[in-house]
């Protein structure tokens, strides 16, 4: 249903008050079971990977082009029973705080996260993953998404997260990835010590992204048969923004591996280090 908006207070509107705050909308987001979709672009890739809308928030003007989103994801074009609040852009900002990119958020439901080796097993349409990255840590949301970005674009079949790492669905994360946390399959693992073995079990080869002296160079790990073989299965694990991989996760891993430099750099951003080895580790069949 259309709802127009001319109050700052109305009560309906709690789900995107404070979008500012990132302490009260991770508590918030968590309590209420839901994530901010932000953009036309990424509120349909949201509706397009299946997840359910709590209500939808735009400005007059991008009406038409959310539209079709609205009906596929509520069965019909002004949301039925799911609120379609609509006010106009400087109110926009008054309730969220800051200027809605191409004018629309929605509130989405959360989904409920897939057990670690289920979700391995049913990735590539149920043929199992072949490349998977591990975020061990981080906590820049503008680094997870920029990862998730890097993982969409360059073939890696799932990511895994440890419980300390940033929320992939928080606003900055989604939006930083254009939506594409919705389309890399993704869940939460707990400790390493307990997982790097799982993984194992399940064929994988675990490498630690880590400057280490004894670290084999990227390129040199690519030509190796458990890299480049017909069924190979690689986890590449990236740490904390700071100070990288913990030396447990590093000892538990099968290969410790490092991006060579040059310039005097000694390293690179994790989120460009993510993408310079999803691309040298891709499956090239």
């Amino acid at each position: 249903m259309f709802i127009s908006i001319d109050s700052l207070e109305d009560d309906r509107l709690e789900d995107y008050t404070h979008l500012t705050d990132v302490a009260l909308r991770r508590k918030l987001e968590t309590e209420r079971g839901l994530y901010m979709a932000e953009s036309s672009k990424v509120i349909m890739r949201a509706i397009e990977a299946g997840h359910v809308p709590r209500s939808f928030l735009t400005a007059p003007k991008w009406l038409d082009q959310l539209t079709p989103w609205i009906e596929q994801a509520c069965g019909s074009p002004d949301g039925g029973d799911v609120p379609v609040f609509v006010a106009d852009e400087p109110t926009l900002e008054q309730i969220t705080g800051f200027h809605l990119h191409r004018g629309a958020l929605a509130a989405m439901n959360r989904p409920r996260l897939a057990e670690p080796v289920s979700l391995l097993r049913g990735a590539r349409a149920g043929h199992g993953a072949r490349r998977v990255v591990i975020l061990e840590g981080l906590v820049d949301h503008t680094n997870v998404g920029a990862i998730f970005r890097s993982a969409a674009a360059l073939g890696i079949d799932a990511v895994l997260v440890t419980e300390d790492c940033a929320d992939p669905l928080y606003r900055r994360s989604v939006r930083v990835s254009m939506g594409t946390v919705f389309q890399v399959p993704w869940t939460r693992i707990g400790k390493l010590s307990d997982s790097i073995p799982r993984l194992r079990e399940a064929g994988f080869t675990t490498a630690a992204l880590a400057l280490k002296d004894d670290s084999l160079s990227l390129d040199a790990f690519s030509q190796l048969p458990v890299c480049n073989g017909r069924d190979s299965r690689v986890a590449l694990i990236m740490g904390t923004e700071g100070d990288g991989l913990t030396d447990h996760t590093i000892a538990a891993a099968d290969y410790s591996v490092v991006i060579p430099m040059g310039g005097n750099v000694d390293s690179l951003n994790v989120a460009a280090a993510s993408a310079v080895v999803c691309w040298e580790l891709r499956v090239r069949d």
